[in-house]
């Protein structure tokens, strides 16, 4: 067992040794502040401190895993093997920067508890993230640099065992509106005719009304294409079910409707299922616990996955909801307007409350790209969408990490705005799963 020394035991490096060692590297070990047990040890360890204490493989420590609260940090981004790495610490140390802190740092999403300015929608931009400010956003350093301490342990104790970890690619689809046409009730439905009338859109009244009258399969409904790629690749997929009160920002049918409880059921015999917590549930626990107990309603089972509607995540408030009611598998954990690693890793870890600090049983599970992201903000075509895909699931299969896609099922339909986009879905999951 690998028996690692500091100086002073808290929450937060306890926290970043058990994500580094344990869920990446897979590996035991001991953590101790006695100088003479260390010194006793007859195995593999490591120091993490100021000064080392005998020849172990030392680390020099800065401050951030020592204090307590949240401060702004003095961080200057260098290359080091090619990547960026920031915290330095000198050459004394077995890597020029304090690997641990700067995990920490990204990890516990430190930078989204400092002030800044959030978008229309609540939300932490990535335009402000340290990762897009240094051109990293695109590669999972965490699990890079957890790589590297891997490499200098197994080059001072070469027998140390490592277990291999393996490659993992998870499809998520959110459902934020099943049905284009179909069980939308009178109400809306009149509604939708008067859009179309309005804009004299007669092509969208005609596909209207060959839908409700049976004549015509509804755009949305991409859940047979879904499931014979399921079938055909034979990967793991998640849905997250939107089950809000209707409104603005919340469009979904009535949990009434009885084709919309079938389907939830339908798709729960092929894939997980999670809830999709709605736009107006995030300031208000009593609506989110509402809608958890829709979908439980419907499943006749304990609903424990989610992943927020808007990617709507207020730090730690969001995570403090979840955990409230029992939630304990968030899928959030990633940018609206760009592609990539928001916590710079791609292994699922625990939430840590920094303001509370203390590691939580909430699991994150971060994924890398959304379509919408491509489509909308990055403006990218369908025919271009690989180049963008293709490198960030060529770095999570470096480092044997998770590689998780997020998709809707109405931008699978092959149709008007999302022309080509069905395609590009069906390659993703191909190279994925390759």
């Amino acid at each position: 067992m690998l028996l690692i020394y500091t100086h002073k035991i808290t929450h937060r490096n306890k926290y970043i040794f058990n994500l580094i060692f344990k869920d990446i590297l897979g590996i035991d070990f001991a953590l101790t502040n006695d100088a003479d047990e260390f010194k006793k040890h007859g195995s593999a360890k490591l120091s993490y401190t100021n000064n080392p204490l005998e020849d172990e493989l030392f680390f020099i420590s800065r401050n951030l895993l020592f204090e307590t609260g949240i401060n702004e940090q003095n961080i200057s981004v260098f290359e080091f093997n090619s990547n960026k790495v920031f915290y330095a610490t000198g050459k004394a140390s077995g890597l020029p920067f304090d690997v641990f802190a700067a995990s920490f740092y990204l990890v516990s999403r430190y930078e989204e508890y400092l002030p800044h300015i959030r978008d229309e929608h609540d939300r932490f931009e990535a335009k402000d993230s340290l990762a897009f400010l240094n051109n990293f956003l695109s590669k999972p350093v965490v699990n890079i640099w957890a790589g590297w301490v891997k490499d200098l342990l197994l080059k001072k104790y070469p027998d140390l065992f490592f277990p291999q970890k393996k490659y993992e690619f998870i499809s998520t689809i959110d459902i934020d509106n099943a049905y284009a046409y179909r069980e939308k009730g009178f109400t809306r439905s009149i509604g939708g005719y008067l859009k179309s009338l309005s804009t004299f859109d007669f092509k969208e009244i005609k596909e209207r009304n060959r839908v409700l009258m049976g004549l015509e399969k509804d755009p949305y409904d991409t859940y047979d294409f879904q499931l014979a790629i399921l079938k055909k690749y034979n990967f793991k997929s998640i849905y997250f079910f939107l089950l809000g009160d209707y409104g603005v920002n919340d469009k979904n049918l009535p949990i009434e409707s009885k084709r919309f409880q079938s389907l939830i059921k339908m798709l729960g015999d092929y894939a997980e299922i999670g809830i999709h917590p709605s736009y107006g549930s995030n300031k208000s626990k009593a609506q989110l616990k509402k809608e958890v107990n829709r979908l439980a309603k419907v499943l006749h089972r304990e609903v424990t996955k989610s992943r927020q509607h808007f990617l709507k995540l207020t730090l730690p408030e969001t995570y403090r909801n979840l955990i409230d009611i029992d939630i304990t598998d968030d899928y959030t954990m990633g940018f609206a307007s760009q592609v990539g690693f928001r916590a710079s890793i791609c292994t699922p870890f625990n939430f840590y409350d920094l303001d509370m600090e203390m590691e939580t049983k909430l699991k994150i599970h971060p994924f890398a790209i959304m379509e919408g992201t491509l489509k909308y903000y990055m403006k990218v075509h369908p025919e271009d969408a690989m180049l963008k895909i293709k490198p960030l699931i060529d770095e999570v299969k470096a480092v044997n990490g998770v590689f998780m896609s997020l998709w809707h099922n109405d931008t699978i339909n092959n149709q008007k705005l999302w022309l080509g986009w069905r395609a590009v879905y069906e390659e993703m999951v191909e190279y994925a799963v390759k």
